[in-house]
Formats: structure tokens, C-alpha cells, sequence
């Protein structure tokens, strides 16, 4: 079971990581970047940062390396918002829930008929008598 004090850290950590890449990190690496969710060690030493990109496989490895190039930078910040013995040193994953909830939204929209089609449909519809 996470403690409560581990969960305040990482959300502190995703907030200001995520406001660092909106208005801090001047990389042009790092676009369309989401943190969606953070993971921290028991001892907080170690923080994996998940992050989804939009964007195609190249432009996701530039931004992971951009941020991994940035982790130092980011690590500052969090240090200066949280008051903890160590600073956690960040590790940035890349989360594919996304692309992966997308991919399967496509999925089912290619294989469910669409509404219009059915309400054009006599034979489709079921008789209300």
C-alpha cells in the first residue's frame, strides 16, 4: 500500500515538472508533452515520470531525450518545492495508454456501424408496435 506522503510527493513532483515544460524548458525538442503520472520510490530517491506525446515515434524519442537532457533542471525545481532529505533523480518513461486507447478507439470505430447508417436503415431497426 502507497502512503499518503508518497502520494503528495508525486503529485508535487507532476505539477512541477509538467509547469516546468509548459513555461520554463525552452528545448524545441520538447513538444506536445503530457505528465499523465508519477511514480516515487519508497525511500524518495528515484521518481519515474510518465509522459505521452503526440506525436510520431521520432518526435517521442527526441522528447524523452530532451527531457532526460533537462532532468537536472527539473530536479532543481523540485527541490525548491519540496523539502525532503534527497531529491528524487527523475527517470522519464514514455506512456503509451494513450496512443494505445486511440488505436483501439479506431478499432471499434471501424468495426461498429455508425448511428447515422442505422437510423437510414428500415431493417435495422426494431419495430415500435
Amino acid at each position: 500500500m502507497v502512503s499518503r506522503r508518497l502520494l503528495k510527493v508525486a503529485q508535487a513532483i507532476r505539477e512541477v515538472v509538467s509547469s516546468a515544460i509548459v513555461m520554463d524548458l525552452q528545448d524545441p525538442r520538447i513538444e506536445n508533452a503530457t505528465v499523465t503520472y508519477v511514480e516515487v520510490s519508497g525511500d524518495l530517491r528515484q521518481a519515474r515520470v510518465h509522459i505521452s506525446v503526440m506525436g510520431e515515434e521520432k518526435q517521442q524519442r527526441l522528447c524523452l531525450h530532451g527531457l532526460q537532457h533537462a532532468a537536472g533542471f527539473l530536479q532543481r525545481k523540485i527541490a525548491q518545492r519540496i523539502d525532503t532529505r534527497y531529491t528524487p533523480k527523475l527517470e522519464f518513461t514514455l506512456d503509451e495508454g494513450v496512443q494505445h486507447s486511440l488505436e483501439i478507439q479506431q478499432l471499434l470505430g471501424e468495426l461498429l456501424p455508425d448511428e447515422d447508417e442505422q437510423a437510414l436503415d428500415p431493417v435495422a431497426q426494431p419495430d415500435s408496435k
